[in-house]
């Protein structure tokens, strides 16, 4: 991985994030602006988020059992899931309802007290710092994803990528950026203008803009939970070292499954030759097992079952449910 750049990713966001989410609240309490509110909820929800996934690290970490044989490495998935969630409902909805809630204290006539608080500039101030440390968090993301990303571009990375760390962060930090953005408009608008409308529209933005954040997070996240195959240049590595491998003609059906970021199951029947003893045919399948943990060192669990290729061999296909007794 990205086990090591992902957990940096993770703690600089917690840091970033715990910090910022202090010094909203204290802007929030002095002024009132409903965007800050709202971008407080916003950045405890993240730092919530971040300790959930430093948590499901920790968890996917724990050996294999006989009630688990196949190890926690999804605990990273699920624990990533639940951060959708929380950035859905903490941050998304919450300032979906903080910008009903202002609306209507605005229609109402309510004294403006972002703009009779007399520290306006606090919240200008806050929202600035706030940016510059989240621009230091999403350089920090970006300069660990791009050690394993590739040639791949950001849209493919994210949607590709099997830990989901650093997807989640980058989307995160992102977020952040364009929730203090807005945050700063409504802020700047409204004591420009005098008009609590402007906090309204940022609050509200803030709130569209988390719910489509998580609502992709949610997505991805679910792909990896239903379970994922390889990436095609890691089976293109599996395939080549099975058929390279002497002994197998061919590799008759494959099938892989990532169990968690790197922990990659890999089933395959391989046909060998047809004069092979039971005795060369395991050795056969000892050296392919050896070929492809060493072309693809993430392919921690390997089933290989020998057989013998014909024209006519049943494609590997999911058997349809049994027929209905009595017919």
């Amino acid at each position: 991985m990205a086990a090591d750049g992902g957990t940096k990713a993770v703690v600089a966001a917690l840091l970033a994030n715990s910090g910022i989410a202090v010094l909203k609240l204290f802007a929030w309490l002095l002024t009132g602006a409903s965007s800050l509110l709202a971008e407080s909820i916003h950045s405890v929800a993240d730092a919530g988020n971040q300790v959930l996934l430093l948590v499901g690290g920790r968890r996917a970490k724990q050996e294999a059992t006989p009630e688990h044989p196949f190890g926690y490495g999804r605990e990273r998935y699920i624990y990533s899931f639940i951060v959708a969630i929380v950035l859905f409902s903490v941050g998304g909805l919450f300032a979906l309802y903080e910008a009903y809630h202002k609306f209507d204290e605005v229609q109402a006539g309510h004294e403006n007290q972002l703009v009779e608080s007399g520290f306006a500039w606090v919240a200008i101030a806050v929202l600035l710092g706030a940016i510059v440390m989240e621009t230091l968090s999403f350089r920090t993301a970006i300069t660990e994803s791009n050690k394993i990303r590739g040639d791949a571009g950001w849209v493919e990375f994210i949607r590709r990528a099997k830990s989901p760390e650093l997807p989640v962060i980058l989307l995160e930090d992102l977020a952040a950026l364009l929730g203090l953005t807005f945050a700063l408009a409504g802020v700047g608008l409204t004591l420009v203008t005098g008009n609590g409308y402007w906090d309204v529209v940022g609050t509200a933005a803030i709130g569209v803009l988390l719910v489509s954040v998580a609502i992709v997070l949610a997505l991805e996240t679910k792909s990896l939970l239903l379970g994922e195959s390889a990436s095609p240049e890691a089976q293109h590595r599996i395939r080549v070292a099975l058929e390279s491998t002497p002994g197998i003609e061919r590799v008759i059906h494959m099938k892989t499954l990532h169990l968690g970021p790197e922990e990659l199951l890999v089933a395959v029947k391989a046909g060998v030759t047809r004069e092979a003893s039971a005795a060369q045919a395991a050795a056969t399948i000892n050296a392919a097992e050896r070929g492809v943990r060493e072309a693809e060192p993430t392919a921690q669990m390997i089933y290989i079952e020998p057989d013998i290729y014909f024209a006519d061999h049943v494609p590997d296909v999911r058997p349809g449910p049994p027929s209905p007794a009595g017919h």
